[in-house]
């Protein structure tokens, strides 16, 4: 008999990576104990990136959430942990090192075990900070590895990072194949060369399944000497999601493994619930597409779960490029020939800005310049000639060191444009935040919350809490899922019924002119067609919505009124209007 294998459900990552939300409070309270019941599992993901975001957004407390959640596993001595995007905490950009610090404290109190901390660019600056917040607060901290098939990431490349983290006080190193598209013998070989360096250093793998390897890889690394493997359970696993618990146990079973005997009865009810969740409103906002594995996937090294999003972004791309191509005689790109197009120019791309490993946020900023590039070099413009101040931070090193050595091209580049290059630790360049924070709170009389839980909040979501306190969050979430079981179920309400309910509480922006709208203005006179908007993007007052280049050629910009929620888009990038023609509907947000 082999090595025992132990198993982690990523219930929070399983719903994250197939549309970016999580079941309720309540719900997460009626699964706790069919999980358990399970009997398979040593560990539950209960808390990470995009959990307490869309609790606030639901209008919902998600201290309470984490707490209650975590709480049945506590009792039973089932391990939880978190995901923790290092430098960017639980949101998409960086946190202040007070509000980080405090994450820990109250974590650890909300019954969090262990805080799974990566650097989507491997730079250990990220991450060797929160592993001794980690300890310090009593937690176990897993440094991670985040995983990708380059020229620059060798097992030697790795192996020095987890010798760092480790030295550092990381008592666990999770690899983090993000997009799946972790080559198996690599990641055994790495496996080996942690375990046989630190042996006492549990290895905890996390492959999603999108491109087909990670069964593979999966058997790779139990037999180079893994300790514990994420799964999923149906109907979410598969896809671009995990693999499920009953083939990975039954594929290490037959190795010869030790493996847990899973109690099937649990199993199904806890299918039956999680299938409940999704039909009772979660499936509203899931992209079926995503339930889809692609070995496309393998050749650009994008993460499955960003696979919705992309195609949206890449819709809009799509139609204008294909108006360009109208205009010049040329023959149009179907679907199939733009999404190969995109994933060339990823390849193309990627290498050029030094092989950032593909996750949040470098996927989509990689992503976003690919897209960008196909429009341009169709306008005859070539490479590299729009992208906005997050990507350039990336290739600058604002947001840590890149792996890979950036394009000469690009150095030229930013040396015309007066952009500089850094090695400055980043978080260095973020100052604390808490005392403002504490201010705003005993200004607006609201409660610190237990262990401070209520302080860190605003302090790690400050846009969402002021929304969920002020109730506007909650009213939204009602609209947006009305609307999603309209769509679905191709409306009860008459199209007048339905143009009125979306509309209610929301100003319509009118165009000022005559002309064409696009969504991005370059600055030098010209307009530069881009990405449309998304619906529940949010506006402030005074903000440009997008412009009109009339017919006359001045372009005139559009505020996006008193601000608010963008509820529905009607002039689509590069549309012709006539004066007076509503554009697009924005809700308020005040009543």
């Amino acid at each position: 008999m082999k090595k025992r294998i132990q198993f982690s459900l990523v219930y929070r990552d399983m719903w994250q990576s197939s549309g970016k939300f999580q079941p309720r409070k309540d719900q997460l309270e009626r699964i706790a104990p069919v999980i358990i019941d399970m009997g398979c599992f040593d560990r539950v993901e209960t808390n990470g990136g995009a959990f307490e975001q869309v609790n606030l957004l639901a209008g919902e407390n998600p201290n309470a959430a984490v707490r209650a959640f975590c709480k049945p596993f506590n009792e039973v001595g089932i391990k939880t942990h978190m995901l923790d995007r290092g430098l960017n905490a639980l949101r998409m950009y960086p946190v202040p090192d007070d509000v980080r610090e405090l994450q820990y404290k109250v974590k650890h109190a909300q019954g969090v075990d262990i805080p799974r901390i990566f650097c989507g660019l491997n730079d250990t600056r990220n991450i060797i900070p929160s592993i001794k917040w980690a300890k310090a607060a009593g937690m176990t901290p897993q440094a991670t590895l985040c995983i990708t098939t380059s020229p620059v990431h060798t097992v030697e490349y790795y192996s020095g990072i987890a010798d760092e983290v480790i030295a550092a006080g990381a008592e666990e190193i999770c690899l983090k194949d993000m997009a799946g598209i972790g080559q198996p013998a690599m990641l055994g070989a790495l496996t080996k060369a942690i375990k046989t360096k630190h042996p006492d250093i549990i290895v905890q793998y996390h492959g999603h399944s999108g491109p087909g390897l990670s069964m593979a890889s999966i058997l790779e690394v139990c037999n180079n000497g893994a300790d514990v493997i994420d799964t999923a359970i149906e109907p979410l696993s598969w896809g671009k999601v995990h693999p499920d618990i009953i083939s990975v146990q039954s594929m290490l079973k037959n190795e010869g493994f030790e493996v847990k005997e899973i109690n099937m009865n649990a199993y199904m009810q806890a299918r039956t619930l999680t299938q409940e969740f999704i039909d009772d409103w979660l499936g509203y906002f899931i992209n079926p597409g995503n339930k889809h594995m692609s070995s496309l996937l393998l050749g650009c090294g994008l993460p499955g779960g960003m696979m919705g999003s992309m195609m949206a972004d890449l819709a809009g791309m799509h139609r204008t490029i294909n108006a360009i191509r109208a205009k010049k005689g040329l023959p149009e790109y179907n679907t199939d020939e733009m999404l190969v197009k995109l994933f060339n120019e990823v390849e193309y791309v990627w290498p050029r800005v030094g092989y950032p490993p593909l996750v949040t946020p470098f996927s989509q900023y990689v992503k976003n310049i690919a897209l960008m590039n196909l429009l341009t070099i169709e306008q005859g413009k070539g490479r590299f000639v729009m992208m906005d101040d997050s990507m350039w931070g990336m290739i600058l090193g604002k947001s840590g060191k890149i792996p890979g050595e950036i394009a000469p091209e690009l150095k030229e580049l930013a040396a015309k444009q007066g952009r500089e290059f850094t090695d400055a630790d980043p978080h260095t360049l973020i100052p604390n935040a808490l005392d403002d924070f504490r201010k705003e709170m005993d200004e607006n009389g609201w409660d610190y919350g237990p262990d401070d839980e209520e302080l860190y909040e605003l302090g790690m979501h400050p846009e969402q809490y002021r929304d969920f306190k002020s109730g506007i969050a909650k009213k939204r979430m009602l609209a947006d899922l009305q609307k999603a079981k309209d769509a679905r179920l191709g409306s009860k309400l008459s199209p007048e019924e339905l143009s009125a309910f979306k509309h209610a509480k929301a100003d319509a922006l009118v165009a000022p002119v005559k002309g064409q709208v696009y969504y991005q203005f370059s600055g030098e006179g010209e307009c530069a067609p881009c990405i449309e908007p998304f619906i529940g993007a949010e506006y402030k007052e005074g903000d440009t919505f997008c412009y009109i280049q009339a017919t006359w050629g001045e372009i005139v910009p559009v505020p996006a009124a008193l601000g608010g929620k963008l509820v529905e888009i009607s002039a689509k990038q590069g549309a012709k209007v006539q004066k007076g023609q509503n554009l697009a509907w924005i809700e308020r947000s005040k009543d």
